[in-house]
């Protein structure tokens, strides 16, 4: 999962994309809605972390606009706003829930996982490809009943496999996915994680392979088909 954080304090970023990494996300940080703005147009966000309080608009203003434009990322509001009625206008603005500063990061990691259990992207509560089987919210990997032990990223590797199964992911995909702003993973890399992720596949019989189209990307093929 990658999550944008719009967070005008230096020391409260540094702290929340340290909780968020903690746990296997990625996630961009940026202190103003015009940077926002700008990272929401370049790449592809499943959790928007939005402060009111920002130095160049206020954040309301940034959620309505998201809501006019049709954007329906899934966004949780971080304020010191802890009025009501702030929370009623952030709420009504579109906000898909609200959480008051000071806050503890063990409560904003499981209100973030609340809210993608609810979105779209994970909706389906185990994702299966051949004989594979991925459980959204647990993210344990399963064979014929065995579990298969990988590190979280190989984990969300496998799942992007999974998704498009039958079609080339390119490289280019594949590093975006993995990559923050200021940390852009090389193709090397890629075929490193790659080659990690075939290896501890190898021996269960998954009923399907990882295929390597060269020049281009990588595709997940059932086995026969």
């Amino acid at each position: 999962m990658r999550i944008l954080l719009i967070e005008d304090s230096s020391r409260l970023r540094d702290l929340l994309c340290e909780a968020i990494r903690s746990v296997g996300w990625k996630i961009d940080a940026f202190e103003s809605a015009q940077e926002g703005r700008f990272a929401l147009k370049g790449a592809h966000y499943d959790l928007l972390l939005l402060d009111l309080g920002l130095p160049d608009e206020d954040g309301i203003d940034v959620l309505k606009s998201l809501r006019s434009a049709k954007v329906a990322i899934p966004v949780l509001v971080l304020t010191a706003r802890g009025a009501i009625d702030e929370r009623i206008v952030g709420l009504d603005a579109g906000a898909d829930d609200y959480l008051a500063k000071p806050f503890h990061n063990g409560e904003l990691i499981a209100r973030i996982r609340a809210l993608m259990r609810r979105a779209p992207l994970t909706a389906m509560p185990t994702l299966e490809y051949a004989d594979l089987h991925l459980e959204i919210a647990s993210r344990r990997v399963t064979c014929a009943g065995a579990e298969i032990a990988l590190a979280p990223s190989e984990k969300d590797l496998l799942e992007l496999l999974m998704r498009n199964g039958g079609k080339v992911v390119s490289k280019i995909k594949i590093e975006h996915a993995f990559s923050e702003f200021g940390d852009e993973r090389s193709s090397n890399a890629v075929e490193l994680a790659i080659s990690r992720l075939r290896k501890k596949l190898e021996g269960h019989p998954t009923g399907a392979s990882i295929e390597t189209v060269r020049g281009v990307g990588y595709m997940m093929r059932e086995e026969g088909a």
